[in-house]
């Protein structure tokens, strides 16, 4: 489902990431562990096509996208969860959810809109208020959701465990539990696999932005 090969970023001369190739394979679950720092957010930024790799490649189900806007890959049914959540805060929470499905004209954002409210039913309870009356954690609930509205087919989730509370961590790997099961892959990145251990089928570690799988 998701191939990366030899993949370098550069960021203001910088080079962030160091030729990274990892591949996750159609409905498996992998786990991007990693320092702050480590290149975790660039990496998960390139995959998405949010920034342009200075090398390498991204394939998505066979599509070579490395040159391919971010709204390409959510018509490949990709979604992404960014580590700061990134709503639009004048907007509904409902509509913050529908985002994904406007961009792309999706023809069944109902039936999927409804698939999320069953999924995460915190969520529908405050659809209607606006995203900036949220509280940072009723956020993150939000822009997983946002997430599942596009990705049916891969998610790509950076550090969706940071900075809320361990209850909340807890409900946040149920969902994942239940969002498994449906078949996507899963790509998370976390800087220790403490939320994440009993979620993950493959593990890869980042450090100063190369990539390594280690047993799992």
């Amino acid at each position: 489902m998701l191939a990366i090969e030899n993949l370098d970023v550069m960021i203001e001369r910088a080079r962030i990431l160091r030729g990274v190739t990892l591949t996750l394979e159609g409905g498996r679950v992998a786990g991007l562990i990693g320092r702050n720092g480590a290149g975790k957010t660039t990496l998960m930024r390139a995959i998405m096509g949010l920034v342009r790799p200075a090398a390498g490649r991204v394939r998505i189900d066979g599509a070579d996208v490395t040159a391919a806007p971010a709204h390409r890959r959510a018509r490949l049914q990709v979604g992404y969860m960014p580590e700061d959540r990134r709503l639009i805060p004048e907007l509904t929470v409902e509509e913050n959810l529908l985002v994904p499905a406007w961009a792309v004209a999706a023809p069944n954002a109902r039936a999927r809109l409804a698939r999320v409210y069953e999924l995460i039913p915190e969520v529908a309870a405050f659809a209607k208020r606006r995203a900036l009356q949220l509280s940072g954690g009723q956020q993150k609930l939000v822009a997983l959701g946002r997430a599942l509205m596009a990705g049916k087919r891969l998610l790509l989730l950076d550090e969706p465990f940071e900075g809320i509370a361990p209850a909340l961590a807890q409900r946040l790997v149920e969902v994942l539990q239940a969002v498994k099961k449906e078949g996507p892959s899963i790509l998370l990145s976390e800087s220790d696999y403490t939320h994440s251990v009993g979620l993950i089928e493959k593990l890869f570690v980042i450090e100063r932005g190369e990539v390594h799988e280690r047993p799992h």
